[in-house]
């Protein structure tokens, strides 16, 4: 008998840029959640482990090249956590090395925010989960 998986892996970048601020993407128009802030990722493929699909959507979304040593594990979600269903599970990793300027590829806006900023901004239920997180984790 055969499985189907019961959930979506989806993995997301928490870029720091050193000063205490993180890179948040604005969802584009035409897209679930367009206009609400989120950290840049997306659907990890079939073939593929969560680092190699941060690797890809980094590069895709943003233009920037990542290496896989200066990836670090930081947070997870869940739609479990954010009063729904466990169907998509959010892994958010961080890095705060990368090459070439981060720029919206794929529409929508980039912006550089600290955890308070960031926090005040409108996000999706998962990314504000890891938005606290986040807080929980990195020194106020």
């Amino acid at each position: 008998m055969q499985s189907f998986p019961t959930w979506v892996p989806v993995v997301a970048l928490a870029l720091s840029d050193g000063q205490g601020r993180w890179l948040m993407h604005r969802r584009p128009e035409g897209k679930a959640h367009a206009g609400l802030w989120e950290f840049p990722g997306g659907k990890v493929e079939g073939t593929e482990i969560p680092v190699e699909a941060l690797l890809r959507e980094a590069q895709e979304e943003l233009g920037i090249a990542l290496e896989p040593d200066d990836l670090r594990p930081l947070a997870f979600a869940d739609e479990a956590n954010a009063g729904g269903n466990c169907g998509i599970v959010i892994l958010l990793y961080s890095a705060a090395r990368w090459k070439g300027e981060p720029v919206s590829l794929e529409g929508g806006a980039v912006g550089w925010f600290d955890l308070e900023e960031m926090q005040r901004l409108p996000k999706p239920p998962l990314d504000r989960e890891l938005v606290r997180q986040l807080g929980s984790i990195i020194p106020q």
